[in-house]
């Protein structure tokens, strides 16, 4: 039960991890899809 639960957690910090981190880095999808045309507030 313990093991399950560390793996929740590593789960949790990994998701939370990599999504600061491809917001830096600039990998948003939103950054990803658009074009000059395109307007986003």
């Amino acid at each position: 039960m313990k093991a399950m639960l560390v793996a929740f957690v590593a789960i949790a910090v990994i998701a939370v991890g990599s999504n600061a981190v491809l917001d830096q880095v600039g990998f948003s999808a939103q950054e990803r899809t658009s074009g000059p045309a395109v307007r986003l507030d």
